[in-house]
Order: structure tokens, then C-alpha cells, then sequence
């Protein structure tokens, strides 16, 4: 026990030594440690009633301010909507008003072509499809506007030069929603070839050939617009930057004029199935394609009966394409017009359109 006792001494000696020695030091040293009772120069007199009633004001003018401008938000808001719905009405307004013209056109080309029995509408193109019947002959009118340049394409048989398929097949292989077929051909060693000019994505096939007799090339440019005439020169062509394009015979209407059919197109055959492609002034494509019982001229169209009919039309640029056996309509993968063979011809080329 008196172990412990002493151990515990010892310990209180250490611990507080130090305390001890500080407390020496401050009496040898001189230094006195003063205590304040003075509360008062601790705490500061307030008017408690004053303070909140300040407060209570700044919150009030806070409060009116923030009412004033949740207000001027909301009127800021309903001018903007205002604002927004006033240009929206002004940007449909002019886009009524530049669209007029060509809505007023179209009205006047469609017042001539009737009603159409079937419409094909997509955001790369406008089909309308016409029955025409003037008496003495039947066949069809397909108007097309094309949207994008994209939409129309001219194809090989086969996707070969000197290979042939019909327009059936073609649409079917490409995907499209109708075709025509093209330009003329001639058959050599089992394989058939196109006409004179040809022109594929922007290239001639087998090269330039200067215009003939009565020939034309009628195609189309990257822009999407009709190109077609007489060409002598390669370079005349080339600045028209044919995309595609195909040859045939004759030209029978040249910027809304009729033009001179030489009399040995007139009665060879007299009558036939046609294939004929024109533009109007705003770049639509009228497409006839006439039924007949053969090439022997006893049925279908003229070419000046077929050129007549486009001019009252108001078609400004017509090309008789290859007719005959050869001319060949098809839309949503049917064939709509007759062929004269009975079935449709295998030929080199065809115009497809694309939805």
C-alpha cells in the first residue's frame, strides 16, 4: 500500500510541476493577472423592437419587389409567345406567297390534264398518273416532280453496257416506284446497245458521237432539270453537265414550239405505241406513253397527234423516246400500260424514279 501511495505522489509531482514552475515564474517576474467583473463592456444596448421592425419593413420591399418582377417575367414571357407566333405566321405567310406562282401553274397544267386516278407523294418526288383518250387512241400521263436530284436515275440493263432487261425488272432490281424505257438500241453479236450518245453518272459510254440525221440526246443534269437538243460538238453537251442521258428520234417541241417532224417519222410506222418525255416551265416532267396493237401503223398515236397533244398541254421540251414493242410504264412494280408484244421488251436503258 505505501508502494502505491508513493508511486501516486510521484505522479501528482510530475503532472503538476510544470503548473507550479509557470506560477513561480509569473511572481518573480512581476507580472499580475487581472479579472474583469465589468459585464457591461461585454454586451451592447439594443432596441430590440426597432430591429425588427426594420426587418420586418425590408422584407415587405423584398416581398413588392419580387411580386414586380415575377410580373414583369410573365409580361416578357407573353411577349415572346406573342412574338414567336407572330413570325410563324409571318414566315408561312411568305412561304404561301412564294409558292403561289407555282401552285397557280400547276393548277393550270393539271385544269388540262383532268383528275389523276392515282398520286404517289414522298419528300423526293410527286407522281400523278392521267388517263388520256382523245379517240383515237389511248394511253396514260404521268407528271413527276421531281423534289431532289436524286430521284430520277437512268439504268443499264442489267447494269451492263450491251445488256438488256425489261423495265419491270429494272424497277424491281433498283427499288424504284416507276420507269419508262429510254433511248433507242441496236442489237449486235446477241447483245443490245444503246443508241448513238449515252451518258452514265456523269460519263459517256462509248464516248461522243456528234448528232446525225435527226437524232437527240435527252437526259438530265445533277440539278435535277431536263436536258436534251442536237449536239455537234462534245463540249456544247458538256456545258448542259449531263448526269445522264439517252438517244432517240425526233425532237418535237423546243421551248413551247412545234417542232418540224421530217416525213419519214411521220409515216414509219403512221401510228404506234409511244414513249415521249417533256418539261414544263418549272421543270415538272410530263410522261406519255401511248398503247397500240403493234408497229405496223395501223394503231396507237401519231407523232404529230402525240405532239399536239403536249402542246396543249403547255409542255415546253418534248423527245419522242423509243416506242413500239419498247414502250414500257410501270408503277408500284405493275405494268400499267399494254405492250404491243404482249409482254414488255427487254431493252438498254430505262428512266426510274425514286420515292
Amino acid at each position: 500500500m505505501m508502494m502505491d501511495t508513493k508511486r501516486i505522489n510521484r505522479f501528482f509531482l510530475l503532472a503538476t510541476g510544470p503548473l507550479l514552475g509557470l506560477v513561480l515564474a509569473l511572481l518573480i517576474g512581476g507580472a499580475g493577472i487581472a479579472w474583469t467583473t465589468d459585464v457591461e463592456g461585454l454586451t451592447q444596448e439594443t432596441n430590440i423592437p426597432e430591429v425588427t421592425s426594420s426587418i420586418g419593413k425590408d422584407l415587405a420591399q423584398a416581398e413588392e419587389a419580387a411580386k414586380l418582377t415575377a410580373s414583369s417575367l410573365k409580361e416578357t414571357a407573353e411577349l415572346y409567345h406573342k412574338t414567336t407566333e407572330t413570325m410563324a405566321s409571318i414566315k408561312k405567310t411568305a412561304a404561301y406567297t412564294a409558292n403561289r406562282p407555282e401552285v397557280i401553274y400547276n393548277k393550270r397544267i393539271t385544269a388540262k390534264l383532268g383528275t389523276p386516278y392515282q398520286t404517289i407523294q414522298s419528300d423526293n418526288i410527286r407522281i400523278e398518273l392521267y388517263k388520256i383518250n382523245p379517240g383515237t387512241y389511248k394511253g396514260y400521263a404521268m407528271k413527276v416532280k421531281l423534289k431532289s436530284p436524286d430521284a430520277m436515275k437512268m439504268t443499264l440493263g442489267k447494269d451492263v453496257f450491251g445488256g438488256a432487261e425489261t423495265t419491270l425488272q429494272a424497277a424491281k432490281r433498283y427499288g424504284a416506284v416507276a420507269g419508262i424505257n429510254a433511248g433507242g438500241f441496236a442489237d449486235s453479236d446477241g447483245k443490245r446497245y444503246p443508241m448513238s450518245t449515252t451518258v452514265l453518272d456523269g460519263n459517256y459510254l462509248s464516248g461522243f458521237q456528234p448528232t446525225y440525221k435527226d437524232l437527240f440526246f435527252v437526259g438530265m443534269n445533277p440539278s435535277g432539270q431536263l436536258i436534251g437538243g442536237k449536239f455537234k460538238q462534245k463540249e456544247e453537251l458538256d456545258k448542259l453537265q449531263p448526269l445522264f442521258g439517252a438517244t432517240f428520234v425526233p425532237i418535237l417541241l423546243n421551248n413551247g414550239v412545234k417542232v418540224t417532224i421530217p416525213d419519214k417519222w411521220k409515216k414509219s410506222p403512221l401510228r404506234a405505241p409511244r414513249t415521249v418525255i417533256g418539261n414544263y416551265k418549272d421543270d415538272q416532267l410530263l410522261i406519255l406513253v401511248i398503247d397500240g396493237r403493234d408497229e405496223k401503223g395501223s394503231s396507237g398515236a401519231t407523232l404529230e397527234e402525240v405532239q399536239a397533244k403536249l402542246f396543249n398541254f403547255g409542255v415546253q421540251d418534248a423527245y419522242n423516246l423509243d416506242g413500239g414493242g419498247s414502250s414500257s410504264l410501270v408503277v408500284n412494280g405493275k405494268v400499267v400500260n399494254k405492250p404491243s408484244d404482249g409482254k414488255l421488251r427487254p431493252v438498254p436503258t430505262h428512266f426510274l424514279f425514286f420515292k
